[in-house]
């Protein structure tokens, strides 16, 4: 999803504007094809030590990017990366920027499930919450469809807006937000309009990952009774707010198991669990497995 929004927001602005606006290359480090989460194997124009030029330098990246990203391969993405005149990155390519030092004193942001750990990270960055954030020559952007939304300013700013437009809808994509949207945590949809109680439960969820609150107090804040709550999430999710609660915590777990180097007891305590045994108990009821065994099973 990061590399079409990235590649196809380009083609559709080139074949509705009928003109070149855009020309790109797909490379990786050493030239050879790179799997895509999804299984699928993407096969690039050139690698990364090969002689390219460009006016924007974009990294695209995604899971454990310290292994496909190692610090010999990160150096020379630093040096190569400094003859471009402006630079890019889309979701975990945040990473690889700050890991070279390219966003020192800048503003920027990453994936909302990393913000957390890229803001401890990376002291010298003012990391925003934010779809994606242009600072000077550098953009950063959250994933997928924050990667859209800026290819779209970037065409309406460069092209005009009628024709950010109509890529717009040749996507069918109505949903352009501005650069300083907050990320949400969970992608509601039509709960904000049809349901506002729920959409405010579950943004007081969000909110509270580490110290849960009770669904009493949930109610509360609302000015609803715990039933009328309850009530709620029943028609509209099939599922009580208690164990949509206890979902969204296990998880955020479930990733910070896997796509995290955290300790087993700074999870447990990240998501609201009051020591490792009880934590461990609930991983595995809602897994299957150890949180532990899980660890080693999916890394």
């Amino acid at each position: 999803m990061s590399l079409a929004c990235s590649l196809d927001t380009m083609r559709a602005a080139n074949r509705i504007a009928n003109s070149e606006c855009f020309r790109w290359q797909i490379l990786s480090i050493d030239g050879l094809p790179v799997q895509l989460s999804c299984g699928q194997a993407i096969y690039p124009d050139a690698s990364f030590n090969s002689q390219h030029s460009g006016d924007l330098l974009i990294c695209i990246a995604a899971f454990r990017h310290q292994k496909h990203m190692p610090e010999q391969q990160l150096q020379l993405f630093k040096r190569r990366a400094r003859e471009y005149a402006y630079l890019g990155s889309v979701e975990s390519g945040s990473w690889i920027l700050a890991r070279a030092g390219l966003l020192k004193g800048l503003r920027a942001t990453t994936h909302w499930e990393d913000l957390e750990d890229f803001r401890n990270s990376f002291s010298n960055i003012q990391v925003k919450p934010d779809r994606y954030v242009i600072d000077g020559r550098i953009f950063t952007t959250g994933g997928a469809s924050p990667t859209f939304d800026l290819f779209l300013h970037l065409i309406s700013t460069r092209f005009g807006h009628a024709l950010a437009l109509e890529v717009a809808s040749v996507f069918i994509y109505d949903g352009t937000h501005q650069a300083q949207t907050p990320q949400p945590v969970i992608s509601q949809g039509f709960l904000q309009q049809q349901s506002p109680n729920i959409s405010a439960a579950i943004k007081l969820m969000e909110q509270h990952i580490d110290e849960p609150l009770s669904i009493e107090g949930i109610a509360l804040q609302l000015q609803l009774s715990r039933r009328t709550l309850e009530k709620h999430f029943k028609a509209q999710l099939n599922i009580s707010p208690q164990r949509y609660y206890k979902r969204m915590r296990m998880q955020i777990a479930k990733r910070l198991v896997v796509d995290s180097s955290n300790s087993l007891q700074e999870i447990a305590l990240r998501t609201g669990f009051s020591s490792s045994a009880v934590f461990s108990r609930e991983f595995k009821i809602a897994f299957g497995h150890s949180p532990s065994f899980y660890r080693k099973k999916y890394i």
